[in-house]
C-alpha cells in the first residue's frame, strides 16, 4: 500500500483521556469449543436450564451431541424455545414456569434473541419479578436488585455481540409497540463460549444481516462520542477481519468459508463488546422505533440503513463541525476497508459511503417499505429515535436529517 498523501495524526483524533472498561464475560474462542459446554455448565451446579431456537440447533447433529454431554455430566436439563424476537411476556411465563426448578446455571444456545431471553430469564429467576418491573423507558421503573443465575452465551449466529453485553433487548411489535433493554451489569454472561463452526448452517440471508448488524455497531462505536483508545482497538480490529472474512463466509462453497466464519465470529464478538463500553449511533437510533413499529428484522435495518446514514453523518460534520474528530475516523475507515489510497480526507469519506452502497446492492438488502412502512411513517419513527445509541452518535442530526435518511432506504 502506498504511502498517505495526507497525514493520519491518530494522536489528534484518539487523546488518551480517561475511560471506562466494564465487566466482561470469560470468553472460549475457538472452532470446536462448543464441545465444552457440558464441562462448563457442570461447574455451575446439576440443573441446567437452555434456551434455544426453535429450529436451527435442533435440526443439526449438535444437538443430540449436546445432550449426550449433558447426560455424560450427570446434568438434568429444562428446555424454553424462543421463536422470534423475544417479548416481556415470554420471559416472565419462562421465570414462573421455571422459578421452582432450583436452576443453577441458565445456557442461552443461538442468535441474538434467543441471548437476549436467556439473559433477562437468568436475571430474575431468582427474584421471580415480571421484566416489565425493570425494562427501561417503558417499565416500572423498579430497580433492578439481583441476584441473576450465572449464564453462560452460546452464539449460533454473527450479529448482535449479545454474548458481550449487559442487555436484554425485548420487543412487543405494533403500533403501540417497542424496542427496550433490561440492562444491568449483573446480566452479562459468565462465559461466552464463540464457536465460529457454528455459522456453517446459518442460512445465507441471515449470515448477511447478522453480518451487517455486526459491522454496524464495529464503525458506529469506532466513531462513538464515547470511543477510546480501547474501543478503537477493537473496533478496527473487529473491521479488519470483517473485510477478510465476511464474503468467503457468505459463500459458502467458497474455499476460504471456514477462514471466514472465524473472522466474522470474531468481527462479531469485538462489535458486541465495543458496544457494551462506548455505544452506537444513529442506525441503531433508528433500529428500536423501526423493529417496534414493523416487522423488520434487526440486521436488516442495520444493513440497509448505514450507508445512508454514514453519507448523513459525514455531509453534517462537514457543514456544522468540520473539525470533528469523527470525520477523520470516517476516512480511516474508508482505507481500512477498501484497501485504498485517497488524495484527501473527503475522498477518503466519501470512498467509504461508496463502499457501503455497494454492499447494501451487493446484498440486495430490502428496503424499509417492504416491511409495510410508508411516508407517513416517517414523523413517528423520528419521533421514538432519541433514546440511547442516538445520543452517542457523533453529532446531534436533525428531524429532517433523519427524515431524509429514512426516506432515502423507502
Amino acid at each position: 500500500m502506498a504511502p498517505c498523501p495526507w497525514p493520519l495524526r491518530i494522536a489528534d483524533v484518539n487523546p488518551f483521556k480517561a475511560f471506562h472498561v466494564a465487566r466482561l464475560p470469560e470468553i472460549r474462542f475457538g472452532s470446536g469449543v462448543s464441545d465444552e459446554l457440558p464441562e462448563v455448565l457442570a461447574a455451575f451446579g446439576r440443573n441446567v436450564l437452555l434456551v434455544t431456537g426453535r429450529r436451527s440447533l435442533q435440526q443439526t447433529p449438535r444437538w443430540q451431541r449436546l445432550l449426550e454431554g449433558l447426560r455424560e455430566a450427570g446434568l438434568e436439563w429444562d428446555l424454553v424455545v424462543v421463536d422470534g424476537e423475544p417479548s416481556p411476556e415470554v420471559v416472565d411465563e419462562a421465570v414462573q414456569t421455571h422459578r421452582a426448578g432450583a436452576i443453577d446455571v441458565v445456557a442461552g444456545i443461538g442468535g441474538g434473541s434467543v441471548l437476549d431471553a436467556a439473559k433477562a430469564i437468568a436475571g430474575l429467576l431468582r427474584s421471580g419479578t415480571s421484566v416489565l418491573d425493570h425494562l427501561e423507558g417503558v417499565g416500572r421503573g423498579v430497580p433492578y436488585a439481583g441476584p441473576a443465575v450465572p449464564f453462560v452465551a452460546v452464539p449460533t449466529t454473527a450479529g448482535t455481540g449479545s454474548e458481550a453485553t449487559k442487555n436484554a433487548v425485548l420487543s412487543r411489535r405494533g403500533p403501540k409497540g417497542f424496542k427496550k433493554s433490561f440492562r444491568d451489569d449483573r446480566l452479562i454472561a459468565r462465559i461466552a463460549i464463540v464457536d465460529p463452526s457454528l455459522l456453517e448452517t446459518c442460512p445465507r440471508g441471515l449470515l448477511a444481516a447478522n453480518g451487517m448488524d455486526a459491522f454496524t455497531q464495529l464503525l458506529e462505536s469506532y466513531v462513538s462520542l464515547r470511543a477510546s483508545p480501547f474501543t478503537d482497538a477493537l473496533a478496527s480490529s473487529g473491521m479488519q477481519a470483517f473485510r477478510d472474512g465476511f464474503w468467503a463466509a457468505w459463500k459458502p462453497d467458497d474455499p476460504l468459508a471456514q477462514q471466514g466464519y472465524q473472522k466474522l465470529a470474531y468481527a462479531s464478538l469485538c462489535s458486541g463488546i465495543t458496544l457494551a463500553q462506548c455505544g452506537l449511533g444513529s442506525v441503531h437510533g433508528l433500529a428500536s422505533p423501526l423493529g417496534a413499529f414493523f416487522p423488520i428484522p434487526h440486521g436488516v435495518v442495520c444493513g440497509t440503513l448505514v450507508a445512508a446514514a454514514t453519507r448523513v453523518n459525514v455531509q453534517a460534520m462537514r457543514e456544522r463541525e468540520p473539525n470533528d474528530p469523527a470525520l477523520r475516523k470516517y476516512a480511516e475507515a474508508g482505507i481500512l476497508l477498501s484497501g485504498r489510497m485517497f488524495t484527501s480526507e473527503t475522498a477518503a469519506q466519501d470512498g467509504l459511503v461508496d463502499l457501503l452502497e455497494q454492499w447494501t446492492h451487493r446484498l440486495a438488502l430490502p428496503r424499509l417499505g417492504g416491511y409495510g412502512m410508508t411516508e407517513s411513517d416517517i414523523a413517528r419513527v423520528v419521533a421514538n429515535c432519541r433514546g440511547g445509541s442516538m445520543q452517542t452518535n457523533p453529532l446531534v442530526l436533525t428531524d429532517d436529517e433523519l427524515a431524509a435518511l429514512l426516506l432515502s432506504r423507502l
